[in-house]
C-alpha cells in the first residue's frame, strides 16, 4: 500500500498552472480589485454603494482563493502519473461497483482535474477515498458511509488519469 504524504498530490501540470493562477491574483489581481474599490468609494456614500459592495465581497473571495491556492502549493506533493498498475492511489482513476452501481472519479484533488467537469474528485482523507486508497483491481473492501451503512465495494478499474 502506497502512503500519501500530507500534502496533495499534484502533476506538475497541475502545479505549474495553479502557481500561475497564484502569481496572477496575488499580483495584478490584487492590484485591479484595489483600483475598483477605491474608484467605487469616490463615488460617495458607501451605505447605497453597490459597485463598492460587490467589490470588496469579490475580494474577500479573491483573498480566499489565494490562501487556499498557498496552502495547496506549500504542501503539494508533485509528481508524475502513477504507474499503470492497478493500485488505487493519488492520480488515478479509479472505477468502482458500490451498491449494485458503477461509479467512475479521480482519487486525489479536485485541482488536477482542471476543467473536467463530467469527472467525480474524491480525496484520501475522504471516507471512500480512505477506504479504497491501496486497494488493487479485483479487491473487494468494506466502505462505511458517511451515515454508518456498510456496504461492500469491488475494485473494477484504476488507471493513472491523463489530463
Amino acid at each position: 500500500m502506497s502512503s500519501q504524504p500530507n500534502g496533495a498530490w499534484l502533476t506538475q501540470d497541475a502545479y505549474d498552472r495553479l502557481a500561475k493562477e497564484l502569481a496572477e491574483l496575488e499580483g495584478p489581481g490584487r492590484t485591479e480589485i484595489a483600483e475598483r474599490i477605491a474608484a467605487a468609494r469616490d463615488e460617495g456614500d458607501l451605505k447605497e454603494n453597490g459597485g463598492y459592495h460587490a467589490a470588496r465581497e469579490e475580494q474577500g473571495k479573491m483573498e480566499a482563493r489565494i490562501a487556499d491556492l498557498q496552502r495547496l502549493l506549500k504542501n503539494a506533493v508533485v509528481g508524475e502519473a502513477p504507474e499503470d498498475d492497478g493500485v488505487v492511489e493519488p492520480g488515478m482513476v479509479v472505477k468502482i461497483s458500490l451498491a449494485g452501481k458503477e461509479r467512475t472519479f479521480l482519487l486525489g484533488n479536485r485541482e488536477i482535474a482542471d476543467g473536467d467537469d463530467d469527472l467525480e474528485v474524491y480525496s484520501t482523507e475522504s471516507p471512500l477515498g480512505s477506504a479504497i486508497h491501496g486497494s488493487k483491481v479485483g479487491d473487494k473492501v468494506d466502505y462505511t458511509a458517511p451515515n454508518g451503512k456498510s456496504f461492500p465495494i469491488e475494485i473494477l478499474a484504476a488507471k493513472p488519469y491523463k489530463g
